[in-house]
């Protein structure tokens, strides 16, 4: 089954952490999971994919200008309709509004039709309600790595659960 994260990366964290999903996601046994940057999406191989992740820096509380434009207007080439979609986000600070941002691309599929999905408790600690959220303010975002690697096998038997024949 195919799975897909695309993100956008400003510093190198955003693409580290999506890459840490995609092993979550390829843990799981049959998941064919890859990770594009949003200058260069393999839509085919997205509209294939039964769960896609979306990720993006947050500044002043909000995704970037590119990945909210690319929401606007490629986002739609996706099909995302009926997909499994999640988020996450990287962030300079605590309360600098990283949940706002996974929001606002959680949002922005479901619009579209997706289902939104982050396993939020159930699944005892680390508990991720929304998504997982690195922060560098430590200047060692890799602290949040296995949080992210977590997420991304949670996501991949979420998708295997609801999608798998």
């Amino acid at each position: 089954m195919k799975l897909a994260v695309i993100y956008h990366s400003v510093t190198g964290n955003t693409k580290n952490m999506g890459d840490l999903i995609v092993k979550g996601m390829n843990s799981v046994e049959g998941a064919e999971a890859k990770a594009f940057p949003i200058e260069a999406v393999d839509t085919e191989f997205v509209q294939e994919a039964k769960c896609v992740v979306f990720g993006s820096p947050i500044y002043a509380a909000h995704i970037t200008g590119q990945m909210m434009s690319f929401l606007l207007s490629d986002a739609g080439k996706l099909k995302l309709a009926g997909k499994l979609v999640g988020a996450y986000t990287t962030a300079q600070y605590v309360h600098g509004g990283a949940e706002l941002g996974i929001r606002e691309m959680l949002d922005h599929a479901m619009v579209m039709g997706a289902l939104t999905y982050s396993g939020g408790g159930a699944y005892g600690n680390p508990i991720i309600h929304l998504g997982p959220v690195g922060i560098d303010n430590t200047m060692d975002i890799g602290q949040f790595a296995e949080n992210f690697e977590i997420y991304g096998s949670r996501m991949a038997q979420k998708a295997m659960e609801l999608f798998a024949k």
